[in-house]
């Protein structure tokens, strides 16, 4: 099987990880930069093509890892894949559900999914509303499209949280502002899924005075023994985002288990080294069972 790793920086764990075992296992495997591909979308045959405008061809499968920066530009080449019929896992759409925090989490409220309280507004004049209605501080404003805790905010009183949704607002960005789970300030619980499955699950821990608990701020990580309500939360979670693999982060407060977001690229390190299971292997083995080889999609 020939397998595509869609990517605009090289040389990571996760993608160093991914290349072993599909090799391991018997398959091609090809990294692409994502921002040095080009589409012709205009003749007969749409084709993807790399930098050098060699077509790129016979791929049965292809695992997006695309940088928040070039969403818009990664998940158009993504999508003209699934229109040539490569197995994509996730798909486009998923990616850019998950991507989009306000979006992910009104698919998770529509079906009924417990997560902390959030809200968003647009008009200045609705801050202390949209404060108010959320129980006051402390809160904490995210960025829309933020990513591994970049573009969030911890406001520990009504007033700072006025000056950052406001400040956010006077550079344009989009916000949402969420309830502070302080019971669980510090730690959360990352379930890794893959297709019906949670295959791993650990919990992070931030380093003293840092309430992001995201392995790559330095967060220490341990394999933990999830409860079945929780492991039923983050398979649903996922399926309902529509993805094939996914991180969805827990945070577990006094009135239950909360899913915090979902991640459609989750990092393969902090989850191998907590629990010792090779997630990767995994993660191919199901790439292996569901996608359509090229030379049997285009036989006559």
């Amino acid at each position: 099987m020939k397998i595509g790793l869609l990517v605009s920086e090289k040389g990571l764990y996760s993608h160093k990880r991914l290349k072993e075992e599909a090799e391991k296992r018997g398959h091609k495997f090809r990294i692409i930069n994502l921002t040095e591909c080009f589409v012709n979308i205009t003749n007969d045959t749409p084709t993807i093509y790399d930098k050098n405008g060699k077509p790129i061809r016979d791929l049965d499968a292809v695992i997006p890892r695309i940088e928040p920066s070039i969403t818009f530009f990664g998940t158009a080449i993504l999508r003209q894949f699934e229109m040539l019929g490569v197995y994509p896992f996730n798909n486009s759409l998923a990616v850019l559900r998950a991507r989009d925090k306000l979006r992910s989490l009104q698919i998770l409220a529509k079906n009924n999914i417990p997560m902390p309280s959030t809200g968003i507004a647009n008009s200045p004049e609705s801050i202390d509303a949209i404060i108010k209605s959320l129980g006051g501080a402390p809160l904490i404003i995210k960025l829309v499209e933020g990513t591994e805790g970049d573009g969030v905010v911890l406001a520990e009183t009504n007033s700072a949280a006025k000056s950052v949704i406001s400040a956010f607002k006077q550079l344009h960005a989009n916000v949402i502002v969420q309830e502070f789970i302080k019971e669980s300030s510090g730690r959360d619980i990352r379930c890794f899924v893959i297709g019906n499955k949670v295959v791993a699950s650990m919990e992070r821990v931030a380093n003293e005075g840092e309430y992001r608990a995201n392995f790559h701020l330095g967060a220490s990580v341990n394999s933990i023994k999830i409860t079945p309500e929780e492991r039923a939360m983050a398979v649903k979670a996922s399926k309902v985002m529509g993805m094939d693999v996914s991180g969805v982060d827990i945070l577990r407060s006094n009135r239950g288990s909360l899913v915090l977001e979902i991640n459609s690229s989750p990092g393969l390190e902090g989850i191998e080294k907590a629990t010792g299971k090779n997630v990767t292997e995994l993660m191919i083995e199901h790439i292996e069972k569901n996608a359509k080889p090229y030379n049997k999609r285009h036989t006559a």
